[in-house]
């Protein structure tokens, strides 16, 4: 409340500070036909700022009381123009302040006060009359279009800061999945890794020793991802997540699987693109991992003029038809989130004795 009417001070000074200024030039300049200035002409001078100073709590008393300090000061015989500036101030404020009806009310009042005023003097002139009704009736306009700019604003204001929540929902969201993809894979393969090192430890130890070096860098591994997407929140960092097909050799690697990589064709991928097909890779061999361990793995990408389409089949290891949606993880339905997310398809299924994900992502036409 402080913060709102901290401006109605300054406002009051300034058109007190004018109404004394212009009201010294303007009996000077109309001594001969008006009287001169008295203690009452400069009460009624102030009263115009007092009203704008009391106006945000009174609004129709306030703007009453100007308007008839206007009328005591031009019957009084006084100079014209000096109180003009206080009833026009507050019939702005009125507009701008919502009270749009009070405004045009008052503004009536205004324009009947001073005809009748100029009829009482004997000033019947057609043309003084549409003048005053003029001027009454274009500071009304401007103070409504100056209404409808500053809502305007107000409204788009508004509009960016819902469109800033809404992205910051949809970062947070982001990092929520990517979080839960990096954990989800790299757990699952150190739990693989580990089971695979316990029961390799006497029998085959350099196997184990292989396996415990997989673990060691899969650790190190979802440290540096979960530091790459919490990065995000802090000032100055990338606005999204990084990984990307560019890393998808590295992934493979340290997968714990038998995988063998096929590229069909090449082109420049959105990087929203790029990050939706590494997580359904790296989904797609942690399910291998976990459900067909021992099984050889088959990833393809192809490149086409419209869709990128990913292929990830396992050859399978008994256990056909053990990964589904309806276990506890959120395997597919999160790769399927992904896909639709960008207009695109995933279907997984058993193929045979092993299990395939097809995903078909649509791409943007190509630009010479």
């Amino acid at each position: 409340m402080r913060r709102k009417n901290g401006f109605d001070p300054y406002l009051a000074l300034i058109v007190a500070v004018a109404q004394m200024v212009i009201a010294k030039g303007a009996s000077w300049g109309q001594r001969l036909d008006r009287e001169a200035l008295d203690p009452y002409a400069y009460v009624l001078l102030l009263i115009g700022p007092l009203a704008v100073l009391l106006h945000r709590r009174f609004p129709l008393l306030t703007t009453a009381a100007a308007l008839a300090a206007c009328d005591l000061f031009l019957i009084g015989g006084y100079a014209y123009g000096p109180t003009f500036i206080s009833p026009g101030v507050l019939l702005v404020l009125l507009v701008l302040r919502g009270r749009r009806l009070m405004a045009w009310v008052m503004a009536g009042m205004t324009l009947l006060s001073f005809l009748t005023y100029a009829w009482m003097v004997g000033n019947r002139d057609l043309f003084h009359s549409v003048w005053i009704l003029t001027s009454i009736m274009l500071l009304m306009v401007v103070a409504e279009l100056v209404r409808t700019v500053r809502e305007r604003r107000a409204e788009r204001e508004r509009t960016a800061e819902e469109e800033a929540r809404r992205q910051a929902s949809e970062e947070r969201l982001t990092m929520a999945q990517e979080l839960h993809d990096v954990l989800a894979h790299n757990i699952s393969l150190i739990h693989v890794q580990a089971s695979t090192a316990l029961h390799l430890i006497d029998a085959n130890p350099e196997q184990a020793r292989t396996a415990l070096a997989t673990i060691k860098t899969a650790s190190k591994e979802v440290l540096g991802e979960m530091r790459s997407v919490l990065n995000v929140l802090r000032e100055g960092a990338p606005r999204s997540p990084t990984a990307g097909l560019d890393r998808l050799d590295e992934l493979i690697e340290r997968c714990g699987v038998d995988v063998t990589l096929k590229r069909v064709g090449s082109r420049p991928l959105p990087p929203q693109v790029e990050r939706a097909a590494y997580r359904i890779v790296q989904e797609s061999l942690t399910n291998a991992a976990r459900h067909a361990p021992g099984a050889a793995v088959d990833v393809r990408l192809e490149y086409g003029e419209q869709e990128l389409i990913l292929r990830v089949s396992d050859s399978g290891s008994g256990t056909t038809g053990a990964l589904s949606e309806s276990g506890s993880g959120n395997g597919i339905p999160g790769m399927r989130e992904r896909a639709s997310a960008l207009g695109g398809t995933l279907v997984a299924g058993p193929s045979g004795t092993g299990f395939e994900v097809e995903a078909r992502l649509p791409l943007p036409e190509e630009t010479s």
